[in-house]
């Protein structure tokens, strides 16, 4: 989405909010909204027919960055083609600030929004808890975010992967191709979930070689593509074999380290086609799945007010919340094997990724021996320390 078409249906958002509050409702239906809308869904309420549910989805970057946003917009779109009687309305590269709240709130006052799904993981405080006490009758969904009972809107919902599980099994991949065991991510910023993606990498990576390392350095932003690749060409300038990130789009790293002649495992989606070379696997999402499991919902009446639909959503590989991308050409049978097997173990619940006797990289204990926190525990998505293997400081 280019600037100049951004600012176009913002501002005529921002006139047609101006028609609302001198009465001028009727217009609205004549010029339309400010969302784009996706093709095919819009118009049955003015022929006669039922009602449709307006569901808006905003996402912090393009929708086609290979990344965070097109992960979203791909699961958006096939709750728009399952579910008859939605309908969305699109907001693309809205930053995390109050611009996503005055996204939101023209959703619900001009395209009449009663279901509203920010992506982004900085939307959620202030400006997600905000408008839901100002709109109480509109469900927002946030992905990430963590719901408390008694602390927020009954209106706010949380919904998740584990897609840390598909990082360990990428980091499973990854150990079984790098001879030296040197693997390094490139990362954004350390909240809990990014956080968690490195560790249950590193964790899978020395399951098969317990001298691996993974080498992170931070970029600060969720889309900083000169920084994301100069941490890339630093990473194969010292002999990293396998780099991975959790950036929002995953383009510049896979790109730049298949010029280096370095292997990757990509993140959010698939990226196999930007190194055909290189490409290992990767940790996807799959929000095709949960999106029409809640369009659904929606449409048959449930929401997070009366208790008809969780306010916390989680799942991982096993309930199809994400998945590992197919292997690339270049891995071996062993490592497909490896693989496989990490991946089967995870799904039947046989294998617990975060086990006892586990210290940070700073020598701290975490668990101790003989305990375990399984991939449900609400305490990993508080985590704010690296494991043993990991180099680098999220101070």
């Amino acid at each position: 989405m280019s600037d100049r078409n951004r600012s176009f249906r913002l501002s005529r958002r921002q006139v047609m909010r101006g028609l609302l509050a001198t009465s001028a409702f009727g217009l609205t239906a004549k010029f339309g909204t400010g969302c784009a809308q996706s093709p095919g869904t819009g118009g049955a309420a003015a022929d006669g027919a039922a009602e449709e549910m307006v569901v808006g989805f905003i996402y912090v970057g393009p929708k086609d960055d290979f990344g965070y946003n097109q992960a979203h917009a791909e699961g958006a779109a096939a709750m728009a083609a399952n579910v008859p009687g939605i309908r969305l309305v699109e907001e693309a590269s809205v930053p995390e600030t109050t611009a996503v709240a005055e996204t939101m709130r023209s959703m619900i006052e001009i395209d009449g929004a009663k279901v509203l799904f920010p992506t982004s993981f900085g939307y959620f405080d202030p400006h997600i808890l905000a408008l839901a006490e100002e709109f109480p009758e509109v469900q927002f969904f946030h992905a990430g975010g963590l719901y408390q009972e008694g602390v927020h809107p009954k209106n706010v919902g949380s919904y998740f992967g584990y897609i840390d599980e598909a990082q360990y099994v990428a980091g499973v991949v990854a150990a079984q191709m790098s001879p030296s065991g040197k693997l390094g991510f490139v990362a954004a910023k350390p909240i809990p979930q990014l956080l968690r993606n490195v560790n249950s990498f590193t964790l899978g990576a020395r399951s098969v070689n317990p001298a691996a390392t993974t080498q992170v350095i931070f970029t600060g932003e969720w889309a900083e593509p000169v920084k994301e690749a100069e941490a890339t060409n630093s990473m194969a300038d010292q002999g990293i074999e396998v780099i991975t990130c959790h950036v929002d789009s995953p383009k510049v790293v896979i790109e730049t380290a298949e010029r280096r002649g370095v292997m990757t495992s990509g993140y959010h989606a698939n990226q196999s086609a930007l190194a055909p070379k290189g490409y290992l696997t990767g940790a996807e999402w799959d929000w095709s799945s949960i999106y029409t499991q809640l369009g659904q919902e929606f449409v048959a009446g449930k929401t997070l007010m009366t208790g008809g639909i969780p306010h916390i959503l989680r799942g991982g590989l096993a309930d199809n919340f994400c998945k590992l991308s197919p292997y690339g050409p270049a891995v071996s049978d062993e490592a497909k094997a490896a693989g496989d097997q990490a991946l089967a173990a995870i799904k039947a619940g046989e294998l617990v990724i975060y086990q006892g006797p586990l210290k940070t990289n700073t020598g701290t204990e975490i668990i101790p021996a003989s305990e375990e926190l399984k991939t449900d525990n609400v305490e990993l998505e508080k985590m704010d320390y690296f494991v043993e293997g990991v180099i680098g400081s999220i101070s």
